[in-house]
């Protein structure tokens, strides 16, 4: 038996097996065993992972920024960031973007059947459950119109305020460096 992602497939020699890459051949050379990864369970993973991981990393970053506050006067007005401290804010506004979004769509979508979370809910009767990407959003809306959203309210705006950290921060970050790079000449 091979082992893929989710499931279990038959196999029973690699002969057998179809060959689709010359990575994977290359992976089952390495690896011992019936080993197969893919990108999407990486993906998986890595939205797993985020809600756990994001503030562990958001939390990193605080501390770093708080300790260079600390270590240098902060006088900043007219004055810009350091380009270090900009990759700070930037890591720390993605981590809170990513793990927000990993929150909300573990919280609704693809992990449990839609009869199941729209009862965790307490939904009653017959329902559909409508989802949206971003603004993440899963809703079970019943046959009488009434829709419950299954995601946490939070979620969206830590989504789009770590997006605009982000944004912000990589563009005061690449000014602070052009600035530095000219006055260097």
């Amino acid at each position: 038996m091979g082992v893929t992602g989710f499931g279990v497939l038959p196999v029973s020699s690699n002969a057998q097996r179809p060959r689709w890459s010359a990575l994977e051949d290359w992976w089952n050379r390495s690896c011992p065993g019936d080993v197969w990864v893919s990108v999407g369970d990486l993906l998986f993973l890595s939205v797993a992972l985020a809600p756990f991981l994001a503030p562990c990393i958001v939390l990193g970053t605080a501390v770093a920024l708080v300790r260079r506050a600390c270590k240098q006067q902060l006088a900043l007005v007219g004055r810009l960031p350091s380009v270090a401290t900009c990759i700070l804010v930037a890591v720390m506004g993605s981590a809170a973007a990513f793990g927000a979004y990993s929150w909300g769509v573990m919280s609704g979508f693809y992990i449990l059947d839609p009869d199941q979370m729209c009862a965790a809910k307490g939904v009653p009767g017959d329902h559909i459950v409508t989802r949206w990407t971003l603004p993440v959003s899963a809703q079970c809306v019943t046959s009488d119109g009434v829709g419950t959203e299954l995601a946490p309210g939070w979620v969206n705006p830590v989504i789009f305020i770590g997006l605009v950290l982000l944004l912000l921060a990589l563009g005061t970050g690449t000014l602070a460096a052009v600035r530095r790079h000219l006055s260097s000449r």
